[in-house]
């Protein structure tokens, strides 16, 4: 079962006089339970892509599909209730809320989808031990290192346990070792719950870490390999 489809979606943006073809007649068929990363050089439309999925762009052309809905004939409404109970993000600039602590962050998402407050508090203590931040419930972002941001906004996007998790460059400001705990403790959430997990990254760790990488150039698919890690 497909979970997201992608028909001959083609995206341009503006910028000056220029035309930028973010996406050139992109097609691409997404398995529920894939763990996927879609890599390429900068400009190369990783980010577009993933934005479309997740229903914050929007397609100049073609059909995007999502888990048996077709985003274009949505509302805002409707892709906002989407994007809330199907979808988690983590974002390469985190997103995270600054008056809020790393637990409250973790529990936003939760919040909004009615979770009774004890059981909002009890799930985001233990993701946040799980990612390695049982110390830090009560910081506020700007008390956290970049890679702990990182780990918060993982945990966050994980949380509610989504359909799908769209992760912009989720290892870009972490170490080694921190990146290959976040993404061994997806792969178990992908096994496990059967997670969709779909990375844009430029990193040779997510790739590997990858059971499928997508790689993107100048808007367009070149290559599409399954393999085993």
């Amino acid at each position: 079962m497909n979970i997201v489809e992608c028909t001959n979606v083609k995206k341009i943006y503006q910028q000056d006089k220029l035309e930028v073809r973010a996406l050139n007649d992109v097609s691409l068929s997404i398995k529920k339970g894939d763990f996927i990363a879609i890599a390429g050089p900068s400009g190369s439309g990783k980010t577009t892509l993933l934005n479309i999925i997740g229903g914050l762009d929007v397609a100049d052309s073609g059909r995007v599909l999502v888990d048996g809905n077709v985003l274009s004939t949505m509302s805002q409404t409707e892709l906002a209730t989407l994007r809330l109970r199907k979808v988690g993000f983590v974002f390469q600039a985190y997103n995270l809320i600054l008056v809020l602590s790393a637990l409250e962050n973790v529990e936003f998402v939760m919040l909004l989808q009615g979770v009774p407050s004890s059981e909002r508090r009890e799930r985001a203590k233990a993701i946040l031990d799980d990612v390695g931040l049982s110390d830090m419930y009560d910081r506020r972002p700007a008390e956290l290192s970049g890679g702990q941001q990182q780990r918060v906004a993982v945990a966050r996007a994980i949380v509610s346990n989504p359909s799908i998790v769209l992760a912009d460059e989720p290892t870009a400001n972490l170490d080694s070792k921190t990146g290959a705990s976040l993404l061994e403790m997806m792969e178990h959430m992908n096994e496990k719950k059967h997670v969709t997990f779909i990375f844009s990254t430029h990193d040779k760790m997510v790739m590997n870490y990858a059971h499928r990488l997508v790689s993107l150039r100048d808007g367009q698919v070149v290559d599409d390999q399954v393999h085993e890690r």
